[in-house]
């Protein structure tokens, strides 16, 4: 007998926001549609389509069956319709608070607007906040019934200040799954003015210091270092070869795991979409694999890739629950979700007091790393030299570079629960038709020995 799902999604997604003291045109959009799938003897297909009446959805069944029975013999794996799930639950993400009203909303933003103009060197100022709903449903032909609804309210700030040929920006972005209650959460009253009398204070601030010393990233930062230096590197799929043409491969080889040192003892990274208030947190992925929490590097040493369903098929490696797809007419492919790095036992004073010479930075402003996911070079908004164990002043464009297969071996020190925040990015992108997905990455501040650092001067 055949095996057969619908995967239904349905988002309403509404953006606000004000640059200077106008506000922008607002923007709404509503995307519904869904994924049919079938798997034959030896056969995969799938078909998507907006179409949603019976007769619509049937046509795409029929032409997901014929491309299922069109692959027979011709995949890498052998799909076998009798060993695909029938996964039943529901899921209801976090959201205490609804949105005031539209008026209030405009309100909020037009105040923060006002308040970031400081100073006749600030010259740009924008508020936003986005509001999505999504719904999820995924049905197969075995009794599967699955239901997942997630909400997010995520408020951005930006400002820019210049003075001649120097620009300065300081933002806020809180990225993460809840309902109006991340406005609070997220400090973005008031973010306004602090984020404007920060902008002022890097054009009076010298460039960053260049050479070998201690970096230490605090979450905002460490964020993006995860992202791409362990994310991306940890994906199944990109390992086996699949984005090379596209996206780029990977350092990391299925030997790996089980052996190879990523970092110090101090490195322990977990998948975890459970954690509810992160980005990316569900029950189920969009295979209907079960979620759970897994170690992907223990103690420094790489245990198990961000592989779904197929992927660990193809490679006889364990892997997690992160087939995810961002519409209903992309298929699902092996993507991070939540990446963490577990708390150590450091406090921020601590670390702070164990660096005779380095630099604290956060927020990051660019980006660079190689096709392999191995060589970068990260930019961030904010930097502080540390000089015996005190933050002695500001710097600005402060920058580090290295390459992950080493970088994280130079861990020292891990930051404990005080440190640690949840933060993440709407908008990663892979796959070929491209994907653009929401991941989360909880981390504490870390520190980091003998990391190549530069200013601006570079």
């Amino acid at each position: 007998m055949p095996f057969w799902s619908l995967r239904l999604h349905h988002e309403t997604r509404e953006v606000l926001a004000m640059r200077q003291d106008t506000l922008e045109p607002p923007r709404l959009s509503i995307d519904r549609g869904a994924m049919l799938t079938a798997v034959t003897e030896g056969g995969y297909g799938y078909c998507a389509t907006s179409d949603l009446s019976a007769s619509g959805l049937q046509q795409a069944l029929d032409r997901a069956t014929r491309w299922a029975e069109a692959t027979k013999g011709k995949s890498v794996v052998r799909y076998e319709p009798a060993r695909m799930g029938a996964p039943r639950g529901e899921y209801e993400g976090p959201a205490r608070e609804k949105a005031p009203g539209r008026g209030a909303l405009h309100d909020l933003l037009a105040a923060e607007c006002k308040r970031a103009k400081l100073d006749s060197r600030i010259v740009e100022r924008q508020a936003m906040i986005e509001l999505v709903d999504e719904e999820r449903v995924y049905l197969t032909n075995t009794g599967g019934e699955l239901r997942q609804h997630f909400h997010f309210v995520v408020p951005h700030m930006r400002v820019t200040a210049n003075q001649a040929s120097d620009t300065q920006t300081r933002s806020l972005d809180h990225a993460q799954q809840g309902g109006y209650e991340q406005v609070e959460r997220a400090g973005f009253v008031g973010s306004g003015a602090r984020l404007a009398e920060e902008a002022l204070q890097l054009l009076a601030a010298p460039n960053c210091p260049s050479g070998k010393m201690d970096l230490l990233l605090l979450p905002d930062q460490m964020m993006l270092q995860v992202h791409e230096s362990i994310g991306h590197p940890l994906e199944l799929d990109r390992i086996l070869g699949d984005e090379r043409n596209y996206a780029g491969t990977s350092f990391v080889t299925p030997d790996m795991f089980g052996a190879y040192r990523y970092g110090s003892e101090l490195l322990n990274v977990t998948y975890d979409p459970t954690r509810r208030e992160e980005l990316a947190s569900f029950a189920y992925d969009d295979e209907g694999t079960p979620a759970s929490k897994v170690f992907l590097i223990k103690n420094g040493t790489l245990v198990a890739p961000l592989g779904g369903r197929l992927s660990q098929a193809r490679a006889g490696l364990t892997g997690t629950a992160n087939s995810r797809a961002c519409a209903w007419n992309r298929p699902p492919i092996d993507r991070m979700a939540n990446i963490n790095i577990e708390p150590g036992t450091s406090t921020l004073e601590a670390m702070i007091g164990s660096i005779r010479r380095g630099v604290l930075m956060r927020t990051n402003v660019s980006w660079s790393i190689d096709d392999s996911r191995n060589k970068f070079q990260f930019g961030c908004e904010w930097g502080e030299l540390i000089e015996e164990g005190r933050r002695a002043r500001v710097v600005k464009n402060a920058n580090y570079r290295g390459v992950s297969a080493t970088f994280w071996r130079s861990l020292r020190a891990v930051g404990d629960a005080s440190t640690f925040e949840v933060h993440g990015t709407q908008y990663c992108g892979k796959g070929e038709p491209n994907q653009v997905i929401h991941c989360g990455h909880a981390t504490p501040a870390c520190v980091f020995t003998g990391v190549d650092v530069f200013g601006g001067a570079e």
